[in-house]
C-alpha cells in the first residue's frame, strides 16, 4: 500500500517525458480532492497521526518533510533524472549537507582551481579545521587531476562546470572514469548550466548540486538549493553512513534532516514555480547571451570575453559535446582594472549586482563583490574583470547598454 496521501498520488509516469513536460508535471499532479492544478503551500510544521506512529504518508513534522517539499525534491529528480531530490535553504547549506555526509576528518577533496567563492570559503575555512584537505586544480586538464587525487584518501571530486566566474568547462564524462578507478565520488555544480542544457548523472556523475535561487528559481525572489543523487550510488569506498552501511541517497536524507537546513514550504513553492518555465527562459539566455558575447567580442575596448559558445574559448569543443547550449553567463576582461569598476557604474539595463540568473540582466565585478573573499589565494579572480548574467529583456536593448558604458 503507498505511504503517499490520496491527494499527491501521481497520475502519470512523466519518465519517459519530454524536459519541459517533467518540469512542468513531476511530482504536481493535481490535487485529487480539489483539481487544484498547482501544488498547495502546505505552511504546517505538524501532523496527525492516526495512532502513535501511524503517519499519514510518512509526515510527521516538515523539518523531515512537507509535502511541497516533496512535490519540489521529486521535480527536481525528475528533470536532472536522477533517483532522489533534497531541497534546501540555500546552495551553500546543500553544499555543507553533503560533504557533512560524504567526509571525515583526514579525508581530502579535489576541486576547480577556479570555484565559487562561497564553496571555496566552506571548503577551506569551515571544513579546513575540521581536517579536510583540499586541493585546487585546473579541471580541464585531466592529467593534473590525476596528480591531485590521492587514491584512498580523495574521497570526492567536484566540479563546476562552467565555473564561476572563469567559465571553465571540465569534461565529465572523463572525470567520472578518473573518480571511479579511485572509488571516489564526483559531484558536480549545474547552477550555471541548468538541467536543461547538461545532464551531470547522465554522463556519470554520483551527485548534482545547485543554486536554485539562480536559473531554477530564476526571478530573484527566492534563495535556495538541491541536491540530486544518481540512482545505486554509493559512499566513497571504505566509508560508513551516520547509522551504519547505507546509500549516498540515505546518508543525504539523514543529514538533511540532522541539519535542518530545509527548504521552507514557500521557497518551495516559488522554486516549483520557476522550474515550469526554465526550459523556455533557457532558451531565451542561450540566444541573447551569444548575441551579447559576439558583439563583445568585437569591441575594441574589451581585452577578452570568456564565454565557452565562442571558439575562442579554449574549452568550446567539450562544451558543444556535454551541452545542448551555452547559458547565460559572461565574463569579460578591458585590460584595467579601474575601467572595469568605471563599466559596471554605468550601466542601466544590467543592473549592479550580485548572483545571477534570474529574468534581469545583472553586472558585477567579481573581484570587488562575489570574490573578493579570494584575494590573495590560489583562486584569486582577474582585478579587471566583469561577470555578466544576460537576462530576457530585448536583447537590442542590451547591447545598446553596453555600447555606452563602454563608450
Amino acid at each position: 500500500m503507498s505511504t503517499t496521501p490520496q491527494h499527491l498520488q501521481p497520475e502519470h509516469d512523466w519518465s519517459e517525458s519530454g524536459f519541459a513536460t517533467r518540469a512542468i508535471h513531476a511530482g504536481q499532479d493535481p490535487d485529487a480532492e480539489t483539481g487544484a492544478v498547482v501544488t498547495p503551500i502546505y505552511a504546517v510544521s505538524t501532523y496527525k497521526q492516526d495512532g502513535v506512529g501511524g503517519l499519514r504518508g510518512g509526515y510527521e513534522y516538515s523539518r523531515s518533510a512537507n509535502p511541497t517539499r516533496t512535490a519540489l525534491e521529486e521535480a527536481l529528480a525528475a528533470v536532472e533524472g536522477g533517483a532522489h531530490g533534497y531541497a534546501f535553504a540555500s546552495g551553500l547549506a546543500a553544499e555543507d549537507t553533503l560533504l557533512r555526509a560524504v567526509l571525515r576528518p583526514g579525508d581530502h577533496i579535489v576541486m576547480p582551481n577556479d570555484a565559487y567563492g562561497g564553496t571555496f570559503r566552506l571548503v577551506a575555512r569551515v571544513f579546513g579545521p575540521w581536517g579536510i584537505d583540499h586541493t585546487p586544480v585546473d579541471l580541464s586538464d585531466l592529467d593534473a587531476v590525476v596528480a591531485a587525487i590521492e587514491p584512498g584518501r580523495t574521497k570526492a571530486v567536484w566540479i563546476e562546470t562552467p565555473t564561476n566566474p572563469l567559465l571553465g568547462v571540465s569534461d565529465i564524462t572523463a572525470i567520472a572514469a578518473l573518480c571511479r578507478a579511485a572509488g571516489a565520488l564526483l559531484i558536480v555544480d549545474n547552477t550555471f548550466a541548468t538541467p536543461y542544457l547538461q545532464q551531470p548523472l547522465a554522463l556519470g556523475a554520483d551527485v548534482v548540486v545547485h543554486s536554485t535561487t539562480k536559473y531554477i528559481g530564476g526571478h530573484s525572489d527566492v534563495v535556495g538549493g538541491a541536491l540530486v543523487v544518481a540512482d545505486g550510488a554509493q559512499l566513497p569506498v571504505g566509508l560508513t553512513g551516520p547509522t551504519g552501511t547505507m546509500s549516498l541517497a540515505d546518508a543525504v536524507a539523514f543529514h538533511q534532516n540532522a541539519s535542518g537546513a530545509i527548504a521552507g514550504p514557500f521557497d518551495a513553492w516559488l522554486t516549483l514555480r520557476g522550474l515550469k518555465t526554465l526550459a523556455v527562459r533557457m532558451d531565451r539566455h542561450c540566444s541573447n547571451a551569444a548575441a551579447v558575447a559576439a558583439f563583445l567580442d568585437g569591441h575594441p575596448k574589451v581585452a577578452q570575453v570568456i564565454y565557452p559558445g565562442l571558439p575562442s574559448h579554449p574549452d568550446h569543443e567539450v562544451a558543444a559535446r556535454q551541452m545542448r547550449g551555452f547559458g547565460g553567463m559572461i565574463s569579460f576582461r578591458t585590460g584595467d582594472a579601474q575601467s572595469s569598476l568605471d563599466v559596471c557604474a554605468k550601466t542601466r539595463v544590467f543592473t549592479l549586482a550580485e548572483s545571477l540568473g534570474g529574468v534581469e540582466s545583472l553586472i558585477e565585478h567579481p573581484g570587488k563583490m562575489t570574490h573578493g573573499a579570494l584575494v590573495g589565494t590560489a583562486l584569486e579572480v582577474p582585478a579587471d574583470l566583469i561577470r555578466i548574467s544576460v537576462g530576457i529583456e530585448d536583447v537590442a536593448d542590451l547591447i545598446a547598454d553596453l555600447t555606452q558604458a563602454l563608450a
